[in-house]
Formats: C-alpha cells, structure tokens, sequence
C-alpha cells in the first residue's frame, strides 16, 4: 500500500481548517507555534518605541522653546555690556549654546567662543562597539516603522543667519520656531530659533539631547528583556506541555500500531492510571477497547474452531455413509445408510442455519429499533402457536401472568420470542411425556422477571454456567443424538444481553426436581 494510502497516515492539507486540525504539523509545533505568536504580538509593542521617542522629542520641544524665549526676554533686559556674559552664563548653565544674529544676519554672539563649549558632539568613529551596535539597531527600526529621515546636523562654513531656515523663519513670523537636527551619533540635537528684542536680532538656542535617545535604547533593552525572559519560559512551558500531552499519545499510538499488526498479542496498552485528564481517560478508553475486541476476535475464533469440529463430525458420518453405500447390494442396509445420509444432512442443515443466526444477531441487533414489547401477552401467543404445531410435544406448557402491572420492555419483538422458543424447546426436551412447563412473566418494580420452569433432572450448580456455552452437548439420553445444534441456550443470552437483561439457570422455587431459567429485563418507562 503506498505511503499516502495508508491507514495512520494523514490526508493531504487542504487549508487553514485542515492545518489548525493538524493535518499538516505535528502537536508539538502548534503548541510551540500558538504560544510564539502571543508572544509575537508582545513583541510588537517595540513599534510602539517610536511613539514613545516622539512624545519625549514633542517635551524636549516645548521645553527648548520655553528655554529659548526665557533666554530671550532675559537677555533682551540686560545691559548691552553684561549681554556677552549672560549668553555665556546661561549657556554653560543650561548645556546649551547660544548664537545671537543681528538684523542683517551677521552673528554677533556665540556662546561656545565667549565660555568653554557646555557639551561636544560626539564622533561614532571613537565609539565603542556596543554603541554602534546600538546605533545600527537604531537605524533597522527606524526602517522597519519607517520614519522619517532626520537631516544631519552640519555647522555652517559661514556662520550666518541664512544658514539656518528657522532663524529666517522666527524673523519672518515674529514667533519660536523649533528644528530637529540629527548628530554624527544620531542623538538629537534640537534648535529654536526666536526673536530677541524688538532691533530684529535673532537668538538660536542649539542643545544635544543624548538622554532621548538613551531612555528609547533603555526601554527597548527592559521590553527585550522581558519578551526574551517570557519567550524563553513560553517555550520551556510549551516542551513541557507539549512532553506531558504528545509523548503519552505516542506511546498509545505504537501500542494501538502493534495491536492493529497483531505482531504481539500480550502488548498491553498503558492505561495511565495517574492521569485524570482527558489523556487518561483516553488511554483508559483504548484500552479498554483493544481489551473488548481481543475478547471480541478470541470469541470469534473460538466460535469458528467450534463450528469447524461440529460441522467436522456429521460430514465424516455422511461421507462414511456414502463411501459404504456404493459398496452395498443389500437393500435394506442401502436404506439405512441412506436414512443415515438424510439425517446427517439435517443435521447439517440445522447447524448451518443456527449457526448463520447465531453469527448476525449482534448486528441485526446494533441496528434493529427497540419498541414497547409486552412479554406476557408475547409468550401467551408463543405457547398457543407451539400447541398448534405440536412443538410441545406431549407436555402440557402454560403461560402465566402474574399481578395487574404491564409487562412492558423495550426490544425486538421477533428476536425476544425467539429467546422464549428457545428455552421452552430446550425445557421440552428435558421434560418426561406429559410434564408441565410453566413460563411465568411479573413485572417487579423497573424490572420485568420471565421464568420457564420444567420438571426435567434440573441443572447441576457445577453446570449452570456451561450450558449457555456454544455447542454444549449434555443433552437427554433419550433425544436422538444431533437433533439439537447446541446453540440455543447461548443465541437467548445473546438476545437478553442485548436487551440489557441477564439469563440464568436456577433450582426451582418449590424444590422440587427441575430447572428454572430466568430472564430479567428492564421494563419500559410508561408515560403517566
């Protein structure tokens, strides 16, 4: 059989149902996969790392502009000879550096050239590696989220005020007007350009803001952590998950396989004792299973083995009785041995069709649809047609109902009568000429009890079970030997049992000689 045919093996993927279903991957890779992808949409939160750095630029902005006004109106009030000391103390103070233009654009003032320079620019290529790591990263997610490009800040080869568009801005509008600059390393580097007194100076307040940058990188490493820490615990949960699930399941499947192949048949399927769960009450349902159809296919082929030898033994006869036949001038012994022929042929007919029945009463039953049954008017029919067929023979058999409650269950009528033909056909047999067999129907709380009692030898305790066995041979002494299959008693349990009902053989309950065999079903529920 190819390997796409083969029984255990899956059917081709069709789509996301039949890849959900797991057709496609195994357990294992879903459980991992399904926990990855809530992780996954943790990690997305890194996207929301850009909006994060805007709202700390969109402060940083205000408060430059706040700073550059404050500056302005600060120095704007000064003495024109303290000027040059102001523009340096506040740069120095604020780690800023100040530029004044005059009205033409001609740069006045810079605080960097009036005090040492509050802060240096820093240059990537003196920079440590894991700086430029971080700068790289930098770079991929701001092409991931795709931002904006920053321009890169430059200083001027002449400082003037065109050189910088929101000096000529803040000149032109009269107002603050804020830029954002990038540094060879990236960090901002933020300006804002405003009016300073009313000559039409212009003062431009520059500053590096690294620390925007480092609280993104420092948030970004916390969030990493954390997404990496809790990757890491998803996954060692999901092995375990995926240890304490597939791994019994596999093992149940190499079982089930082995059973299936029949290659050992003391392979025993774990049961999982320990397991409360859905795993073990599966691995306990298997089991139990495998258990039923071992006891199912030992059945059968105890069943087979016994029809063989039963079939075995009048086919020897017939043919022994054919072989002599053809040797035989003497007439009378020629009809013996054909009288011999006709009743092993009987006989083998009658085996066939018990045995025919006997082997699809299982089946015809799992299909057949049970309806309310009343057993006493049933079995009071049953022993009107017996007599008029003369099937009782020369006992007398009355059927008896006692108490004014329905004897009602739920059955197969045609299959029910064939349990009572088959105790009262073996109650005849082992009935004396004229006997008496009762066949008694109560109703009993939820139960329904039939007993058929006969006056035979009675049934040893010893024996009570074995004559519900297939092909049971202790029949009468007086009974012609092969007028009876053997069957009987075991197709009426097989009926009962199906009825969820129970057969057995019992003494009779006025002591006297005899077997009393008892049928006790459930009885049907009656609307009230």
């Amino acid at each position: 059989m190819p390997d796409s045919e083969h029984p255990l093996s899956p059917p081709p993927p069709h789509g996301l149902r039949d890849w959900l279903s797991g057709r496609r991957f195994s357990l294992t890779a879903r459980i991992l996969l399904f926990n990855v992808i809530a992780l996954g949409l943790l990690a997305i939160s890194f996207f929301y790392l850009d909006n994060y750095r805007r709202q700390l630029l969109a402060e940083r902005f205000l408060r430059a502009r706040s700073e550059a006004e404050i500056a302005a109106d600060a120095l704007a009030t000064a003495r024109p000879s303290d000027r040059r000391a102001q523009i340096a103390a506040i740069g120095v103070r604020q780690h800023m550096r100040l530029r004044v233009y005059d009205r033409h654009g001609r740069l006045i003032a810079d605080s960097f050239a009036l005090a040492p320079p509050s802060f240096t620019l820093v240059d990537p290529a003196t920079e440590p590696l894991l700086p430029r790591a971080a700068r790289l990263l930098d770079r991929a997610m701001d092409t991931v989220l795709g931002a904006a490009e920053v321009p890169a800040y430059r200083e001027p080869p002449v400082d003037r005020a065109d050189a910088w568009p929101e000096v000529l801005l803040a000149r032109q509008s009269g107002l603050t007007m804020v830029r954002q600059r990038a540094a060879p390393d990236r960090t901002p580097v933020i300006t804002a350009a405003t009016p300073l007194g009313r000559d039409g100076a212009i003062l431009l307040a520059l500053q590096n803001t690294p620390d925007i940058t480092q609280s993104v990188r420092d948030a970004r490493q916390t969030l990493a952590d954390i997404v990496g820490g809790a990757l890491l615990l998803s996954i060692l949960l999901s092995l375990f998950l995926a240890r304490t699930i597939v791994q019994p399941l596999r093992t149940l499947v190499r079982a089930a396989i082995r059973v299936r192949l029949g290659r050992d048949r003391a392979v025993v399927v774990p049961r999982l004792p320990d397991r409360g769960d859905e795993i073990g009450l599966l691995a306990r349902a298997i089991s139990d299973m495998t258990t039923a159809l071992r006891n199912r296919i030992d059945a059968v082929e105890r069943f087979a083995a016994d029809v063989a030898h039963e079939i075995k033994n009048p086919l020897a006869s017939l043919r022994s009785a054919l072989e002599i036949l053809e040797k035989v001038e003497d007439p009378a012994l020629r009809r013996q041995l054909a009288d011999i022929a006709a009743h092993d042929v009987r006989r083998l007919d009658r085996l066939v069709t018990e045995i025919a029945d006997a082997s699809r009463i299982d089946a015809e039953l799992s299909r057949a649809t049970f309806e309310p049954v009343d057993l006493a008017a049933l079995a009071t029919a049953l022993v009107g047609a017996r007599d008029a067929r003369g099937d009782n023979r020369t006992c007398t058999v009355i059927a008896r109902r006692h108490g004014l409650s329905p004897a009602l269950v739920m059955g197969d009528a045609p299959r029910l009568e064939r349990v009572f033909e088959n105790l009262l056909d073996n109650a005849v047999s082992f009935t004396p000429g004229g006997g008496q067999i009762a066949l008694d129907i109560t109703r009993s709380d939820s139960r329904v009890i039939a007993e058929v009692t006969d006056e035979g030898p009675g049934i040893a305790p010893e024996a009570r079970e074995r004559v519900f066995e297939r092909f049971h041979s202790l029949r009468p002494a007086e009974e012609a030997f092969g007028s009876h299959s053997g069957l009987g008693l075991a197709i009426a349990r097989t009926i009962v049992e199906a009825h969820d009902g129970t057969l057995t053989a019992r003494d009779r309950s006025d002591g006297r000689p005899g077997a009393r065999l008892v049928v006790d079903l459930p009885a049907a529920v009656t609307p009230p």
